[in-house]
């Protein structure tokens, strides 16, 4: 199988219950529920996405012809063969050390592509493997951590996971819905847009009379990071 990747990058997990975790992050391509293309986003199940998934031709990304290429290529990376500049500083020299090495699937929609295949060929990496998904797919077994962020008016079929993060408010994906479901992890998270103060206070007044429900803050974007 060819996987289509966006981009691919070692940062720092910036939101959920595993902020601040150093990860590299493969953004795969494609989604099921938007083109990615704006004229689109109107008519999409998803409205307000805030990442770019079209194409191959970001920092990292292409088109890689086995599961063993790309998983090669992300522990290079995880490695730091050059390391990545930081805010335009260099990293150290040398390469990291230390810590289980850790990876994000991510997208648009990394379970259009992830396999087990390549679940096999991370984990000979010695990757431990999280994927961020919209819960449209069920997710392949091998997986260490399963992140869900369901979607209003989308199919919702991955109904366990270590993590729920609910993207709010969502008209039609009130947290009621979900949060008898089995998760280890509650998590509200603002939607960011131009009501994103108001959503922020709506989320944090949420958790405060649900405390099932910890809020969840897109810290990589507060820090300047990807």
């Amino acid at each position: 199988m060819t996987y289509a990747v966006k981009e691919m990058f070692y940062t720092l997990q910036g939101e959920g219950a595993r902020t601040g975790r150093p990860a590299v992050f493969v953004r795969f391509a494609g989604c099921n529920l938007w083109s990615g293309r704006e004229e689109d986003r109107a008519r999409a199940v998803c409205q307000f996405c805030d990442t770019e998934f079209v194409g191959v031709d970001g920092d990292g990304g292409g088109k890689f012809e086995s599961a063993e290429e790309l998983a090669h290529a992300a522990a290079v990376l995880w490695r730091g063969e050059p390391s990545p500049p930081l805010r335009g500083r260099g990293q150290g020299e040398g390469g990291r050390a230390g810590g289980r090495p850790y990876l994000v699937c991510t997208g648009g929609e990394p379970l259009l592509q992830l396999d087990a295949p390549l679940i096999a060929a991370l984990h000979a990496q010695g990757f431990e493997i999280a994927v961020e998904t919209n819960g449209t797919i069920a997710a392949p077994a091998g997986l260490d951590w399963v992140c869900v962020s369901p979607k209003a008016n989308a199919e919702f079929v991955q109904i366990s996971g270590d993590e729920l993060k609910l993207v709010y408010p969502q008209e039609g994906a009130e947290p009621e819905r979900y949060e008898a479901l089995a998760f280890a992890h509650f998590f509200l998270q603002p939607m960011d847009n131009f009501e994103r103060e108001a959503n922020t206070r709506a989320a944090i007044a949420y958790c405060l009379a649900h405390p099932r429900w910890r809020l969840s803050l897109q810290t990589h974007k507060l820090l300047g990071l990807r």
